[in-house]
């Protein structure tokens, strides 16, 4: 059972969304994995960052980067809102180590 819709809003993310939420929970952590190391600097919550829908407020979280896997965690410091639509926005200004900027922004709308 999924206990996040999800709905892509960037071109070819879809297959790449998986779930994987053991419980009810209003505060879960995003996890991206990136195919190549990035560049820490670039890592914030500037160029990473989650809006409710509805209002266009940026939630505050806590951004972290595991350098062994690749992989961003974000995670929200207040509980999402049961039923409130909201979108994970990674921008394009997110940086490999070899400099070369994300290839295209990454929005992905879910509902709790």
């Amino acid at each position: 059972m999924n206990l996040l819709e999800i709905e892509p809003l960037t071109e070819d993310t879809g297959h790449r969304v998986k779930q994987n939420l053991k419980f009810k929970t209003g505060k879960f952590i995003w996890r991206v994995r990136f195919t190549a190391p990035l560049n820490p600097a670039t890592v914030n919550n500037v160029n990473m960052f989650v809006t409710a829908e509805e209002s266009g407020s940026i939630l505050r979280t806590t951004i972290r980067y595991n350098s062994d896997t690749n992989e961003v965690e974000i995670e929200p410091l207040d509980p999402y809102a049961k039923g409130t639509a909201y979108i994970l926005n990674v921008t394009k200004n997110v940086r490999s180590k070899g400099g070369q900027n994300l290839k295209d922004e990454i929005k992905i709308r879910f509902t709790v």
